[in-house]
């Protein structure tokens, strides 16, 4: 299934097909930018609605970096303005199977993604640099 607002698209399939398809950085950081800050900041920080489907994804790597930026920026000033009361209740149902997880376990979680994609792109941007071209 392909997704998207604009000329770019986001693709995916559920459940993930077996052997899962090898994907892109800019896969990658569309995954991260909505499906992982967007979506929750939509659900808990007042920004405004966001699916893989009603997204402009970027097309170049610039313009995608400036969406990342803003969403973390959205992200981590929300969870700064939490407190500790906040941080206790549980996180709803814009947050499926998991509504009735504390809002400190839905802000590990997503801190463990963050790490997890972002190192992703990290080594591809790596692996790429170090590329033989001429090869």
């Amino acid at each position: 299934m392909a997704a998207g607002a604009g000329d770019v698209l986001i693709d995916w399939e559920y459940p993930e097909p077996t052997p899962r398809p090898f994907t892109t950085i800019a896969w990658r950081l569309g995954h991260v930018i909505v499906g992982v800050l967007g979506t929750r900041n939509a659900a808990h920080f007042g920004r405004d609605p966001v699916d893989y489907a009603s997204f402009s994804y970027a097309a170049a790597a610039d313009e995608a970096m400036g969406q990342l930026e803003g969403e973390a920026t959205t992200w981590l000033d929300g969870v700064r303005g939490l407190g500790d009361e906040e941080l206790q209740r549980p996180c709803g149902p814009a947050e499926g199977h998991f509504a009735d997880a504390t809002m400190a376990t839905l802000v590990l979680h997503i801190h463990r993604e963050l790490i997890h994609h972002l190192a992703e792109v990290s080594l591809l941007r790596d692996l790429y640099a170090h590329t033989n071209k001429e090869a």
